[in-house]
């Protein structure tokens, strides 16, 4: 009852209390948008740090490379950056855990090559290799090497395959790894030449070069780093580098593509975030990333594992993947290559 004996209606109840109490929703919605914006595009304000995970050993390349980013990566962002190895499947168990993260900025994934490869190699993948994740950066390249035993006398890879086509399946390449770059490049290589050269795997790059230096085997696809020592010394020939164009650190050595047309692998290293990072965190991510690839120290590292730096943009990283993927489709279907 009112003061005056009429019934009035509870505040919430009236034209103007509803009217408020609409305009009040409306910005409690509004509010929680704008914390959820904030949420997406940028860092979490808690000084939480970064999480690289890497899906190789620790001191292998691909550790070398998150780690020579990780400290420079978070200078630019004013954060602790820690690098976090969990092995396994060919960098698949490091990829999921990336894959399932919140996509904050908080959790990252430095992948190889592998990452291209296995979307073919594996019958089933637990993620997505292109949808589950946004591509950041390609942090580096790495070319490799057709090398052979100085005993197999062919000085160059138009000779080796008149050589293979007059002795099918008597020839060998040595591979560190089944379902790795190198074993695929040598697989490419096959399929590009229409020649008969029978694989001998081994677990691990070591035992595969020993075992080319002592002639147990001719052929193999080496990455420069471990190679270049051997050439220096002639007790290995360089027949030809998979990069599209000659290197400048061997401008005598041709690339294979120079004979087979369109020819071209490299090992290559990049830093992805979880699927549906926002446009905003992932260019902020992005710059920090490729500010980091260019300081001296971590071009230093990168050069000295017989990597090119590279840091490009999301949009270029992201169209590289899909041409990788596709590449390496054709290759994995010819080789018949299953996982380890």
């Amino acid at each position: 009852m009112s003061l005056n004996g009429s019934m009035s209606l509870p505040t919430w109840r009236h034209p103007w209390g509803i009217a408020l109490l609409g305009v009040l929703s409306f910005f409690s919605v509004l509010s929680a948008l704008s914390f959820d914006a904030r949420a997406q595009t940028s860092l979490p304000s808690n000084q939480a740090p970064i999480k690289i995970w890497v899906g190789a050993s620790a001191g292998g390349t691909t550790d070398t490379m998150a780690r020579a980013m990780a400290q420079a990566l978070g200078q630019q962002l004013s954060r602790v950056v820690l690098v976090e190895n969990k092995t396994g499947a060919g960098g698949n168990l490091a990829a999921d855990a990336v894959a399932k993260s919140p996509p904050d900025g908080l959790t990252l994934l430095m992948s190889f090559t592998s990452h291209a490869i296995n979307a073919s190699l594996y019958a089933q993948l637990p993620f997505d290799p292109v949808k589950d994740f946004t591509p950041i950066t390609l942090v580096s390249s790495s070319p490799s090497m057709l090398v052979a035993h100085p005993s197999l006398g062919v000085g160059n890879v138009a000779e080796l395959i008149d050589l293979a086509k007059r002795k099918p399946g008597k020839l060998n390449f040595a591979i560190g790894g089944v379902g790795s770059s190198l074993h695929l490049a040598g697989d490419m290589f096959k399929l590009k030449s229409g020649v008969n050269i029978a694989n001998i795997p081994y677990r691990g790059t070591a035992p595969a070069v020993q075992d080319v230096l002592a002639g147990q085997v001719e052929l193999m696809f080496a990455n420069i780093g471990n190679a270049q020592q051997y050439i220096a010394t002639g007790k290995l020939k360089a027949l030809g580098v998979t990069s599209p164009k000659r290197l400048s650190a061997f401008p005598d050595v041709p690339a294979i593509a120079e004979t087979l047309v369109g020819f071209e692998s490299s090992a290559w290293f990049g830093l992805f975030g979880p699927g549906k990072l926002s446009t905003e965190l992932t260019k902020r991510l992005s710059e920090a990333s490729i500010h980091a690839i260019q300081t001296p120290e971590v071009r230093r590292r990168i050069e000295s594992e017989g990597a090119t730096p590279v840091g490009n943009s999301p949009q270029e990283f992201a169209k590289f993947l899909e041409v990788d993927i596709a590449r390496w489709r054709e290759v994995v279907k010819f080789s018949g290559a299953k996982p380890e």
